[in-house]
């Protein structure tokens, strides 16, 4: 694995060592006093520096033109950042989960789109090979993955199914050593550029939940196809689009777990994910604050520069105030996964919260702003609509209140 821009210091593997060794460290320190260690501050640099070198220049041509960010996505694939997590003989940098969040922020201030695209490749169609994948799997589907060539992409959302992943009226019927996959995913980020997906199909009706399965496709496969590219309000440098399956004959070994366990692996690695995009929502949550103030020490009004103002400090603070309480859960729940602790409820949590403060914050960026948010001649009104999704994509924000609601009745016994 390459090291993270050689120009910029240390690279990724260099420092992987100490990293994994302080892990238990790093839990300690977060738990106790909500600091980071050396090893991931020097990582945090790192990939701020060639966020503002490599992405901010470039996010809002991305974004204006729905382009891709090929050349960048391959980047970040030789630096190690595709595949932060991802073990060390899969060809990835074996870092903890900690330092996936801490990048997944920077990225995602530079560019949410290159964000998005990276989230979804790691966090989703890595992590779930990663952890319920066979060796053969893992070789064929994650070791070429990782390194920026190709990406990945999860299907689990359906036209009709939304927020209930059970419910996927996708079906995949064993006939001989093949499934046959008919149905149609949609919204699947990553679609258009993916050479392999991780749909989930319902393999037996009757078993509801128990009766879904996982699977590994390959783009190449006979029987797949995309729909219509989706013309989204934001984080419009990643593609999102329908994934069309007409009696797609899947390879039986390609079955990801085993029979059944679809609906357990869809919701242990979406609490992966949600803890990504809550990163993903703190780095767009990051860049508006960084905008507001910026443009706030700059602009002139009632003879002094408008930073001065009350008003205006009044809403730094709460903007603020939010964007850290969030990066405190986010850092939370990354290192009780770390720990190997349970964290579905603080996972949840960490996106509620991280998701509705990019909002917010985004919000208040443009009312600071005042006109010139209102305008594309400035990032406040690209932060604005890239924030919309994080209260959307892997559980909407009403669906984690429900998470965290149940979690928290059980653990009351009740």
């Amino acid at each position: 694995m390459a090291l993270i821009f050689s120009r910029f210091g240390s690279g990724i593997m260099s420092f992987a060592g100490h990293m994994r060794s302080s892990k238990h460290a790093a839990l300690r320190t977060i738990s106790n006093c909500y600091s980071l260690p050396d090893t991931h501050k020097m990582l945090q640099k790192t990939c701020r520096e060639f966020a503002e070198k490599e992405l901010q220049p470039v996010a809002a041509k991305f974004d204006k033109e729905h382009l891709f960010p090929k050349e960048q996505i391959k980047k970040l694939g030789e630096l190690g950042l595709l595949a932060v997590n991802v073990s060390e003989d899969a060809g990835g940098a074996g870092l903890d989960y900690l330092a996936y969040v801490i990048a997944m922020e920077e990225i995602s201030r530079g560019c949410a789109s290159c964000g998005c695209i990276m989230s979804v490749h790691s966090s989703l169609y890595l992590g779930a090979i990663q952890q319920f994948g066979t060796e053969e799997q893992q070789k064929k589907y994650v070791n070429p993955f990782v390194n920026g060539d190709r990406i990945g992409c999860f299907a689990l959302s359906e036209p009709g199914n939304g927020s209930d992943a059970s419910a996927a009226s996708t079906v995949a019927r064993l006939d001989g050593d093949s499934y046959v996959l008919n149905g149609t995913k949609a919204w699947i980020s990553n679609g258009y550029e993916a050479e392999a997906a991780v749909v989930f199909a319902t393999t037996d009706k009757s078993k509801k939940h128990k009766g879904l399965s996982c699977f590994i496709v390959p783009k190449s496969i006979a029987g797949f196809t995309l729909g219509k590219k989706e013309d989204k309000l934001g984080i419009r440098g990643s593609s999102a689009c329908n994934l069309i399956f007409e009696d797609c004959r899947i390879p039986k070994e390609n079955l990801l777990g085993q029979e059944g366990e679809g609906f357990k692996i869809a919701m242990m690695t979406l609490d992966a994910g949600r803890t990504g995009i809550a990163s993903q929502a703190l780095g767009i949550a990051q860049a508006a604050l960084d905008c507001a103030i910026h443009y706030a020490a700059q602009r002139q009004a009632f003879g002094a520069s408008i930073l001065k103002l009350q008003t205006i400090q009044i809403k730094l603070a709460d903007m603020e105030s939010r964007i850290e309480s969030a990066r405190l859960l986010t850092w939370k729940a990354a290192s009780l996964k770390d720990a190997g602790q349970k964290y579905t409820k603080e996972a949840a949590m960490a996106k509620l919260v991280a998701s509705e403060a990019a909002t917010f914050v985004s919000h208040q960026a443009i009312q600071i702003l005042g006109g010139m948010g209102y305008v594309s001649d400035m990032p406040a009104e690209r932060y604005y609509r890239d924030a919309r999704i994080t209260e959307i994509y892997e559980g909407t924000s009403e669906i984690m209140r429900l998470v965290i609601a149940n979690n928290l009745i059980k653990e009351y016994g009740l």
